[in-house]
């Protein structure tokens, strides 16, 4: 059977998929049974296949040089490790597709991998994009910015970085050593004297002429020279600008060049891990310990070091460490493009193909290197060593983290431990751009690709009714979830919902499951104590219970930040709303009006109160307005009058 839409779209040519289902029996027999079926069909080329369960969720995608070969070795049971066992006796088909090498199947396997987050794969559990530099081209006076997401915008990037915060204090850095701009293209064409940045000197305000073009398009290719690692060469030209200045005397351009050598020296000296001899790579190191992997990586790029990140993949237990590491590399590499170099602690199953398939995306040679001695050799022991250590630190943390919810399992009654918690808070300011708001948090921390945000729209919700906001909340929330995940298999169900709110919030959640036939939802309120004194939180329960915990308590503490982090999503989220109702016209409501016709609208009257009062004549007077727009501009505004 043809399943051919499953694949992502560059494998869709002369691929064939097959899906062969197995019997219904719930055990080891019936996976191996449908794993059989499939290998009758198998072709002997390269291919990815997924292993499905009896609801055709996946549990697992691997990849094989040849599928004939591979995929048999799934049902010689004795020979499979514990946690392949489990795997098989839930399977129950197999989708299969073929590609034209190995290498493309790893790239698809990674594919795959990241789109269904298999139970049984390892699994790359920060998936947030890195951030880059941008220096944007596609203006007469380039800007330099933060970037995160598809690289589709024309310019140069560099990176990735480890985190905003390495990003922001690089741009900080780039803007004192290269004066260059980072507004937008709008604000850049509105300015008619320089902002605060060029009073600072971060900026050579190109936006009223206070440099030539090429003036500017020097300091931009001196930017990206730094960037690219040449920054012996940056640091010499400012030295030799600054001596010139102050030989012709002129002291206040000097300063200038002094303080831009004084920026270059700090982003120098602020990198805490020395990159010396290695210009473009990244370092991964693994730890391992009571079943948990942690991977330490280091990104070099230019010889400078833009940061560090640790990594706690998922599904590690059981698993070699070198698979791990392999397995985690090319989810890592689905989103951040490969370096030249990638220095590695050990050696990979597959570390030929690995590199094969990694050059095929990058389109340039990647060498993955264990290195023996040398500057590459000591960066890699360093690597090592925060891995090791940052393992430790996630181990302790785990380890009080996991006290903390067998006592928050205790307090609040649960059967077993959450897996799932859901905390909900609302926002507005008398009762305008109401906004709910939901967080998510398990054991390994916030979820924060779960979070979800309410705009409170039905005409039923009075404003500023807080009790009406959560049922509203609640009704959508809840309505969804029995609609997607009804038999509550997928883990989008919370094990315990949290409500910033005291007896009347609780009470109007609890009585909205109840009218939803949901009566197994553990629910809990968090209110301020008295004189809303944080520290003496009363937590109320459904059936009018409250219990108060000691201030100082680790879960008090636990509980104090869940909440927290609701209320900062909701404010946010309030605050983008409200922001976006200001930006708001008039104009925005005519049909037909686009951006073009309202700002030249808004500079022929000034104003959109200008508009709706104008004549008919005077909107047709408009350039780029027609007699037919302006009649229709001019009904809607006077329409019944």
């Amino acid at each position: 059977m043809n399943d051919q839409p499953n694949a992502p779209d560059r494998f869709n040519e002369d691929k064939a998929t097959f899906t062969v289902k197995g019997s219904d029996m719930p055990d080891l027999d019936a996976g191996v049974a449908a794993i059989r079926d499939v290998v009758k069909t198998l072709p002997a080329r390269p291919g990815v296949y997924r292993m499905l369960d009896a609801r055709s969720d996946v549990l697992y995608v691997g990849k094989a040089a040849s599928l004939k070969s591979r995929v048999p070795n799934y049902a010689q049971i004795q020979q499979l490790p514990k946690r392949l066992q489990r795997m098989v006796a839930q399977t129950r088909a197999m989708t299969i597709v073929t590609t034209e090498t190995e290498a493309e199947a790893l790239l698809l396997e990674a594919q795959l991998i990241k789109r269904y987050r298999p139970p049984y794969n390892v699994l790359l559990r920060d998936d947030k994009s890195f951030p880059f530099i941008l220096l944007r081209e596609d203006h007469d006076f380039p800007r330099i910015m933060k970037h995160r997401g598809a690289r589709r915008a024309k310019g140069q990037y560099f990176g990735p970085f480890a985190s905003a915060g390495s990003v922001n204090q690089t741009i900080n850095a780039l803007q004192k050593m290269f004066l260059l701009r980072n507004c937008t293209d709008s604000f850049f064409s509105n300015r008619d004297r320089p902002c605060l940045l060029y009073q600072i000197r971060r900026c050579s305000a190109p936006c009223v002429g206070r440099i030539s073009d090429q003036d500017y398009g020097e300091l931009v290719e001196d930017a990206k020279s730094f960037l690219s690692g040449k920054s012996t060469a940056v640091q010499k030209k400012l030295g030799v600008q600054m001596e010139k200045a102050s030989t012709n005397l002129d002291f206040e351009m000097a300063a200038v060049y002094r303080d831009r050598l004084k920026a270059l020296t700090f982003i120098q000296g602020s990198q805490a891990i020395t990159a010396q001899g290695v210009s473009d790579a990244d370092v991964f190191a693994l730890a391992s310990k009571a079943g948990t992997v942690g991977i330490q990586a280091f990104f070099i790029r230019g010889g400078q070091n833009w940061g560090h990140r640790s990594f706690f993949p998922a599904h590690t237990k059981d698993v070699p460490e070198e698979e791990a590491l392999q397995a985690f590399l090319m989810q890592f590499y689905e989103e951040v493009p490969p370096p030249k170099l990638v220095l590695i602690d050990r050696e990979l199953p597959d570390a030929a193909l690995l590199a094969e398939a990694l050059a095929e995306r990058a389109g340039r040679k990647v060498r993955l290197k264990i290195p023996q001695r040398g500057d590459q050799r000591k960066l890699l022991e360093q690597a090592t060593r925060n891995a090791a250590e940052a393992l430790e630190r996630r181990l302790a943390e785990s380890s009080s983290q996991a006290k903390v919810m067998r006592e928050l399992t205790e307090l609040f009654e649960l059967d077993d431990l959450p897996d799932r918690i859901e905390i909900y808070d609302n926002s507005h300011v008398s009762g305008t751009n109401a906004v709910g708001a939901m967080v998510v948090a398990g054991p390994e921390g916030y979820r924060k690709s779960s979070y979800r945000k309410f705009n409170i729209k039905r005409p039923e919700t009075a404003p500023g009714d807080d009790f009406a906001m959560m049922r509203e909340v609640f009704e959508r929330r809840f309505a969804r979830a029995e609609k997607e995940d009804p038999e509550r298999r997928k883990g989008e169900w919370p094990d315990l919902v949290l409500i910033d709110g005291g007896k009347g919030q609780v009470s109007a959640a609890a009585n909205t499951l109840e009218e939803m036939g949901i009566g197994d939802v553990a629910l809990i309120g968090i209110s301020k104590g008295p004189d809303r004194n944080a520290g003496r939180e009363h937590f109320h329960f459904p059936d009018g219970r409250e219990e108060l915990l000691p201030p100082n308590s680790a879960l008090m503490f636990y509980l104090q930040r869940l909440r927290d982090e609701a209320h900062r999503f909701a404010i946010g989220a309030h605050r983008q709303k409200r922001a976006k109702a200001m930006g708001t016209s008039p104009l925005d409501q005519v049909p037909g009006i686009g951006p073009a016709r309202k700002r030249a609208l808004l500079l022929h009257f000034g104003t959109a109160r200008a508009v709706k009062s104008a004549g008919l004549e005077d909107i047709m007077r408009v350039p780029g307005v027609s007699k037919a727009m302006a009649q229709a501009i001019y009904d809607h505004f006077h329409a019944g009058g």
